[in-house]
């Protein structure tokens, strides 16, 4: 017995723990329980970076939308009509373009509908180039073509889409008391959710049917990658040199940028509380190791009485504390990529998670299975074989 191998000390081990498998099951069910949380919180947030790596590299870093902000009494203040063409002479610039809005014009699905029941649908004037400037996509139907854009067409947000109950092309609208026809549907635009829920008109149809006077409440642009910061500086004076302090820049991808931060530190918390279920695990291990100790008393005495020594008996409970732990780390690294490969697919993501990650849970849980039984194991190679044996 004093020349157990490995291999031995597994195989009497294993049995050890076949012997009791109500206990080994919920043993290890607690430290898979803490394993899987982490890989699952570990899996969902390198999924999630990866899609919003993906959607950045997409829809890019460089835009800008340049507003007009309030003046030093809080008024509203407009940009000058000429701030787009404007902007679009900043060298860096790649595509400048301008929208502004009509509140006082709703929108209706009939001219029976009561005046004020816009359903929230705000009626925006956008440059014909807008599109193209915050690549944007479609659902259905098109954006507005060198020939249509000088009549009553619109081209609606996925949100107003909704609201108006409007799913397909060649619908008529009620807009300033007269039918426009949608010729369009937008996909949800990440850069710019605030034209989500509005009709989108062109401007030289807005000028003519709808009374817009050219006021523009922002204005789109797209820079060179590496001179954002340098065009930003010069954005103020370029759109409204009398009054640059009444202009206001906001880059958009810095919102997604900001909702990743918040996902970060929200994970992080998630990994904490999953670290303490698995040493709340490590500790249920260990007690049910004690308890094997005490209930097995006579079995080490008699292995004692028939030549194990004090290492032998140390190895083999220290063996079964690090296999119970490894087989719910196995088991909760499984289950975490599973989890991880259901979540990405119901939010349409790729998966990302590589497989040291779950090595290194399984790594992990042994170690903390091989701490939690050492205590138990030293008991278990003092108890004196007298003793044991005049316990049966």
């Amino acid at each position: 017995m004093a020349r157990l191998s490995p291999a031995d000390i597994a195989r009497v081990a294993s049995r050890g723990l076949r012997g009791h498998p109500l206990r080994f099951s919920l043993s290890a069910l607690g430290i898979a329980i803490g394993v899987a949380a982490m890989v699952a919180v570990v899996g969902i947030t390198q999924s999630s970076r990866a899609q919003l790596d993906d959607l950045l590299s997409q829809l890019g870093t460089n835009l800008l939308r340049v507003y007009p902000a309030p003046d030093l009494q809080g008024r509203q203040t407009r940009l000058p009509t000429e701030a787009v063409s404007m902007l679009g002479r900043i060298g860096p610039v790649t595509a400048a373009s301008g929208t502004g809005e009509l509140p006082d014009v709703g929108v209706y699905r009939s001219p029976y509908v009561p005046s004020g029941k816009t359903s929230s649908v705000a009626l925006q004037a956008v440059d014909p180039s807008l599109l193209t400037t915050l690549r944007g996509t479609l659902t259905g139907g098109h954006w507005f073509t060198t020939a249509n854009q000088a009549v009553p067409t619109v081209v609606l947000g996925s949100d107003a889409a909704e609201r108006l109950g409007v799913h397909t092309p060649g619908t008529r609208l009620w807009i300033d008391a007269q039918w426009w026809v949608v010729v369009g549907i937008l996909d949800p635009l990440r850069l710019a959710p605030s034209l989500d829920a509005a009709a989108l008109v062109p401007i030289p149809a807005a000028r003519t049917y709808a009374g817009f006077d050219g006021t523009l409440t922002g204005v789109y642009l797209r820079t060179d990658e590496h001179q954002v910061m340098s065009v930003t500086g010069v954005i103020p004076r370029t759109a409204s040199p009398e009054h640059p302090d009444q202009v206001g820049i906001a880059r958009p991808s810095d919102a997604l940028t900001a909702q990743l931060t918040a996902n970060d530190t929200l994970n992080r918390l998630l990994i904490g509380l999953a670290a303490i279920g698995l040493l709340v695990g490590g500790i249920g291990i260990s007690n049910t190791m004690i308890i094997a100790v005490i209930e097995r008393r006579p079995e080490i005495g008699l292995r004692r009485a028939l030549g194990a020594t004090r290492g032998n008996i140390a190895a083999q409970f220290l063996s079964e504390s690090a296999l119970m732990s490894a087989t719910g780390g196995l088991a909760g690294a499984l289950l975490g990529y599973a989890v991880t490969l259901v979540y990405a697919h119901v939010q349409a993501w790729g998966t990302s998670l590589p497989l040291w990650v779950g090595a290194a849970a399984v790594l992990l849980t042994a170690l903390v299975g091989t701490v939690a039984g050492l205590y138990p194991a030293i008991r278990a190679s003092r108890e004196s074989p007298t003793h044991a044996l005049a316990s049966i």
